[in-house]
Parts: C-alpha cells; sequence; structure tokens
C-alpha cells in the first residue's frame, strides 16, 4: 500500500505513530508519506520514510499547522491508498479535501475528558470545546474508518471499532539491575500525569542516594517545578527523548514510575510506561488507576500506592533499594507477564491486516458512508498532547 500518515499534534518520534505503527506498516513492505512537525521537534524523519514537513500545532497556535496538513494533504492523500490521522483537528479539514482515499483516524484518548486538564485553554470554553469534540466523533464516525487505543473508548461511539493497544517491544531477556539506584519516569510530564508528586519524591530519595531520571517533553507548569529541581541537582531531567533511546535510559533501573492522577481521560487508559517498564524488567510503582494497577497486581511485578502520596513512592523505592531480590522478583515477573500478553509485534499483524482490508474496501460496513464522503463542518475540536 501507499500509505500517507499525518499529525499536527504530536512529536514526529510518538511511540505509537512511529515506533509501532508506522514500523509495521514498513515491516510489512508497504510505503508511508510521514506528514508531521519535523523542523519544530527538531527531528529527521527516518530513511525509509518520505518526510513532509509541517507546523507544530501547540496551546492556541494551531490555525497555520491545519492550514499546512490542509495543503499537503490536498497534496498527497488521493494518490493514497490509504489515509491515516491522529488528530481530532484534521477532521476539520479533511472535509475540505476533494478525492480522499479510504481514511482512517486513529482515536488515542479520551479528548474531550482531556481537556479539564489543558491550563491553555480557559475554563470557560472547555465545556463547549467538549461538545464540539463529542459532535466531531459523531460525524467522523459516520464518514471514516476509527481505530481505538482502549476498548473502554468504544463507549463513547455507536459501534464498536478495533482496538489498536498500546502494547510494546519485549526483549527476549530483561536487562539486570545496574546497582546506581535510580528509578525513571518516561512519558511527557504534567500536573496530571504526577509532576509534583515526582518532584517530592526525588526531594526524599535524594538524600538516601537514589536519582530520579525523568524522560519526556514538560509543560509550563511542570516545568516551572522540574526545572528548580534539576538545577538544585535533585534530579535528572533528560528532556524528549525518542522511544528506543528512552528504554535503553530505563534498562537497568530500580524501578519505572507511574504516578498519574485519577484524571477522568487517564482513569480508562493504560499508561503504556507501564507496560514498557514490565518489558525491561523493572519494577512498577503506579497509582491506583484500573488498568495500571490491573497489570501490577496480575504479575505481582510492583507496587500500587495512593494517588498525590509521595512519601509512599519513596517508602516503594526504599524498599526495592534495600532488598535486591525483592527488585529481581518483581522485576522477572513484569517481564514474562509482557512478554506473554503485551507483546506490540502481536498486535502489529492485526493493526496492519485491518488497514489492507480498509484500502481494498470499496465501502464502509453497512451503515456508514463511504470514506470520501465529506462531513460538515464542526466546531473545533482540540487534542492533547500525547502521552505514554
Amino acid at each position: 500500500m501507499r500509505v500517507v500518515v499525518c499529525t499536527v499534534v504530536h512529536h514526529p518520534a510518538d511511540a505509537r505513530i512511529l515506533h509501532r505503527e508506522i514500523r509495521a506498516l514498513l515491516d510489512a513492505g508497504h510505503d508511508v508519506l510521514y506528514i508531521a512537525p519535523f523542523r519544530a521537534c527538531d527531528v529527521t524523519p527516518w530513511p525509509e520514510v518520505r518526510g513532509v514537513d509541517v507546523p507544530r500545532a501547540v496551546g492556541r497556535r494551531r490555525l497555520a499547522a491545519l492550514r499546512a496538513a490542509r495543503h499537503q494533504l490536498a497534496r498527497y492523500a488521493p494518490a493514497a491508498d490509504l489515509l491515516l490521522v491522529h488528530d481530532p483537528e484534521l477532521l476539520l479539514v479533511l472535509p475540505t479535501i476533494p478525492h480522499l482515499p479510504p481514511t482512517v483516524w486513529d482515536v488515542h484518548e479520551d479528548t474531550a475528558a482531556a481537556l479539564d486538564t489543558k491550563a491553555w485553554l480557559p475554563p470557560a470554553l472547555r465545556r463547549f470545546a467538549a461538545s464540539g469534540v463529542l459532535r466531531a466523533e459523531g460525524l467522523a464516525e459516520r464518514h471514516l474508518h476509527l481505530l481505538v487505543a482502549e476498548t473502554s473508548y468504544n463507549e463513547r461511539f455507536a459501534q464498536v471499532h478495533p482496538v489498536v493497544p498500546n502494547t510494546t517491544y519485549v526483549p527476549d531477556q530483561a536487562a539486570p539491575y545496574d546497582g546506581r539506584a535510580r528509578v525513571v519516569y518516561v512519558g511527557h510530564i504534567s500536573p496530571d500525569r504526577g509532576a509534583a508528586e515526582m518532584v517530592a519524591l526525588a526531594e526524599l530519595v535524594h538524600p538516601q542516594g537514589i536519582t530520579l531520571e525523568l524522560v519526556g517533553s514538560a509543560d509550563d507548569q511542570a516545568r516551572a517545578l522540574i526545572e528548580p529541581a534539576r538545577d538544585r541537582g535533585i534530579l535528572r531531567w533528560h528532556g524528549y527523548t525518542p522511544n528506543d533511546e528512552a528504554m535503553l535510559i530505563t534498562d537497568g533501573a530500580l524501578a519505572g514510575l507511574s504516578l498519574l492522577q485519577d484524571d477522568p481521560n487517564l482513569r480508562h487508559s493504560m499508561p503504556t510506561k507501564v507496560a514498557e517498564y514490565m518489558a525491561r524488567g523493572v519494577p512498577v510503582i503506579t497509582t491506583p488507576l484500573p488498568l495500571a494497577a490491573g497489570l501490577v497486581e496480575r504479575s505481582q511485578c510492583g507496587f500500587i500506592v495512593p494517588f498525590s502520596d509521595a512519601t509512599a513512592a519513596s517508602e516503594a523505592v526504599l524498599t526495592l533499594r534495600s532488598d535486591r531480590a525483592l527488585r529481581d522478583a518483581m522485576g522477572e515477573r513484569g517481564h514474562a507477564d509482557a512478554a506473554q500478553f503485551l507483546r506490540w509485534p502481536d498486535d502489529a499483524r492485526a493493526f496492519v491486516a485491518q488497514l489492507e482490508r480498509w484500502a481494498g474496501a470499496s465501502s464502509l460496513p453497512d451503515g456508514q458512508a463511504p470514506p470520501s464522503a465529506t462531513p460538515a463542518p464542526v466546531s473545533s475540536p482540540v487534542s492533547a498532547a500525547d502521552d505514554r
């Protein structure tokens, strides 16, 4: 197939988009043209991917990115066999582009629920924006093919759509503990994802000789907490790091953190970071969000601590540091569970097969319009930055 993939919101090296879905398409022998904000994120496209640069949609600055995406989609998508988009914003421009191929929207999150955590969006506008998102989702379901990242996301739609879970690559053997007494966090950093709790944790464990390593981008509120702590030397912040490099940093750590808050957008999602820690044989310290806690309980691969409780998280870290056998046993159990249940290559085959079926289909399932149909414009939806 000739596949056009487009995002203006997510980082071009996003783990789900690039390292899983595009990698799966390339491995299956398909041609990929990737429209993404490469320059804005200082990223060079993989040599086997044709990259097309557009501005990035950040905060309230979205119009230029949408205009550029519309121009590039009109140029490249009609000649493709399939179009795969990753942002609800792009639902605005699709109706203006003639002769689109079968088009797929990959639903990463509960976007309407995520709006409550966006400091750049005035509170008075959040309900209006959420209603626009919900309307856009309904129109998209009638006119496009949908993939969803979580089974629970199907509850927002009238029909059941294929699930492409955020599973991961699992090494044959996990890296052993490196003895450097460090805990890691991988993913976007924001208040709802535990920024304050992790800085507080660093304050508690740094005097004990334990280092916190943060691997990921951060919003302005999180930066205001992280940068002073980094400058004082109580934590290390790597910034945004491609997934393969982030996993090398994770290897051999004492524990992996997922101190996410009880936010509606996070409550029914499986944090990819938890699966990645397990795959690398790193014990997990997580808050009791249902899916994350379920993974830890199933495999007994870590600790579940209360929300907003840095002291409980620090006690778990100190327990692992003092009991090497417990740390290794938890890591081994997590790795074994991930090898059995969380392997992306198994899901990759189903993902590619589904796109191949849609690219070859002459129509959508009963009750849905052809993929080239153009829905009416809707109120502007906004989406959150991707989390891992």
